[in-house]
C-alpha cells in the first residue's frame, strides 16, 4: 500500500488544468492508497465553507468519492486556505489536522506541516499569520457577507503578490535553525512539508553540534505537472504527473 502527499495546488477557476490533474489523481491513484494527505494551499484562497462554485463542487465530490471507499484523506491548512473548516470536512469526509502532526510512516517517525510556520525569517508574514489565526478575528470575518469577504481576500492576495516582488528570496524559505529545533522537539526522522514550492529532499542536522540527521522532504507546487510524493514500505519517491 502507498500513502500520498500533495500540497500547493492553489486550485482556482483560471487554471483548469490543475483541477484536471487533481481529479485524475483522485480517480486513479487515491482509491488504491492507504491514505492521502493534503498539506495546505489546496485552494488558491478560501473565504469560508459557505462559498460555492462548480469548481468547489467538483473537488468536494472527488474527495467524497474516495473517503466513501474507506480511504482516509487528511488536511493541514496552508496560508491560503486556513479558513477551510468543519463544514467542508463533514461534507467530504476530509479529516482536519493541526498545524503540526506527527505520524508513524512505515516505521519512520514523521512530522507533517504546511511549511509556512518554518519560514521564521519572514517576520512580516509571521505577524500577519498570528493575527489571521486568532479565532475571534476569523469568527468576525466569517460573519461578513460573502461578497465582502471575497473583496477583502482579493485585496490581500494583491498585496501578497506585491510583497513577494520586493522580499529577498531567502527569507521566504525555511529557517534551518528553527526547523532543526522543531525536528528535535518532535524527535522525528522525516519532515514533510510544502509552502516553498521547492520540491527537494534535504538531509539536515538537528543541531549544528549534533551528528543526528533528519530528512526534510519538500513537496512541489502544481502547474503543468503535479508534484505527488508516494511513500510505502520501500521508501519514497516523487511522481510527476503531467497534463
Amino acid at each position: 500500500m502507498t500513502t500520498y502527499f500533495i500540497a500547493d495546488l492553489h486550485l482556482n477557476e483560471h487554471q483548469p488544468g490543475i483541477t484536471d490533474l487533481f481529479l485524475q489523481f483522485m480517480s486513479e491513484k487515491a482509491p488504491l492508497a492507504e491514505a492521502v494527505y493534503i498539506l495546505g494551499d489546496f485552494f488558491d484562497f478560501w473565504i469560508g465553507d459557505d462559498e460555492n462554485s462548480p469548481l468547489i463542487e467538483q473537488v468536494k465530490q472527488a474527495i467524497q468519492n474516495v473517503t466513501q471507499q474507506g480511504i482516509p484523506c487528511y488536511f493541514i491548512c496552508g496560508n491560503r486556505d486556513f479558513l477551510l473548516g468543519k463544514r467542508f470536512a463533514k461534507e467530504t469526509g476530509l479529516i482536519l489536522l493541526p498545524d503540526y502532526h506527527k505520524i508513524d510512516l512505515y516505521g519512520h517517525s514523521t512530522l507533517l506541516c504546511h511549511g509556512d510556520t518554518l519560514c521564521t525569517d519572514d517576520v512580516t508574514y509571521q505577524r500577519f499569520r498570528q493575527k489571521v489565526h486568532q479565532k475571534w478575528r476569523q469568527t468576525l470575518f466569517l460573519l461578513l457577507p460573502l461578497r465582502l469577504r471575497l473583496h477583502i481576500a482579493q485585496k490581500i492576495r494583491a498585496k501578497s503578490r506585491q510583497d513577494k516582488r520586493t522580499k529577498p528570496a531567502e527569507i521566504m524559505d525555511v529557517n534551518p535553525q528553527f526547523t532543526a529545533q522543531i525536528a528535535e522537539q518532535y524527535q522525528i526522522e522525516w519532515l514533510i512539508h510544502g509552502h516553498t514550492h521547492k520540491q527537494a529532499v534535504h538531509s539536515c542536522q538537528k543541531f549544528a553540534t549534533s551528528d543526528r540527521l533528519f530528512t526534510r522532504i519538500v513537496l512541489g507546487d502544481w502547474g503543468k505537472t503535479a508534484s505527488i510524493l508516494a511513500v510505502d514500505k520501500q521508501g519514497f519517491q516523487f511522481n510527476l504527473e503531467r497534463e
